[in-house]
């Protein structure tokens, strides 16, 4: 199988937090840096730093199980609008994407555009992938608003978006564990930085060196340092 890794699965938000992307954000160069220092200032005050974030913006234990694919084929990239590249490097594999979201369909804009949120959709008309799973981050349970608190609502949304034939090819589900890396023959670390936050980019380049993760279209960006 080939595991895609969004960095949003652990990077994520605390209960009732309304300025979270979660709830919906576009993924433009405002959303990936700007839309963060704001946050920050709303809770640390001008000038505030990344730790402003970190009550209302944890990281989530449990991606350190990642440093097990240290040598496993593995790749890094901004946002999962170039997935279509690693897909096009191992077409018609069996995909587990760990992510918060199930990125099947886009209710706003060009749907026959690649985008993080269409991706696995678009792939699979395209039969770039067999079988798709989206695996949903335990923290989802405690948290309404994400798509994996209630699974046969996602999932019923998911089975209304999607064509008929579609839907034996895919897969919801929550759960923390990760597949063995005998399993896996190539990994995808996607940063999301729209979704995911700066304070938790060195945490999340450091994994991608262990992984020696070779770069794929667009790389991922430093904001670890508060401009």
């Amino acid at each position: 199988m080939l595991l895609s890794v969004d960095w949003d699965a652990w990077s994520g938000c605390a209960e009732y937090v309304f300025d979270a992307p979660i709830w919906g954000t576009p993924d433009r160069e405002h959303d990936r840096v700007r839309r963060w220092q704001e946050r920050a200032e709303r809770r640390g005050g001008p000038g505030a730093g990344w730790d402003a974030l970190q009550d209302d913006y944890p990281l989530y234990p449990g991606w350190e199980a990642l440093r097990a694919y240290a040598g496993v084929p593995a790749f890094v990239t901004l946002s999962h609008a170039q997935a279509r590249e690693w897909l096009h490097l191992y077409p018609g594999r069996d995909v587990l994407n760990v992510d918060s979201h199930h990125d099947l369909y886009s209710s706003s804009g060009d749907p026959a555009r690649w985008r993080p949120g269409n991706w696995a959709g678009l792939a699979l008309h395209a039969d770039l992938i067999g079988t798709y799973t989206a695996r949903y981050p335990e923290w989802h349970e405690g948290l309404l608003v994400t798509e994996g608190h209630d699974l046969d609502r996602t999932r019923a949304e998911v089975h209304a978006a999607l064509p008929a034939p579609l839907h034996d090819r895919v897969r919801l589900e929550r759960r923390p564990d990760l597949p063995p890396a005998r399993d896996v023959e190539a990994v995808l670390l996607v940063q999301s930085p729209s979704w995911s936050s700066p304070a938790h980019d060195r945490s999340f380049l450091d994994l991608a060196r262990t992984l020696n993760a070779a770069p794929l279209g667009t790389p991922p960006i430093d904001r670890s340092a508060r401009p």
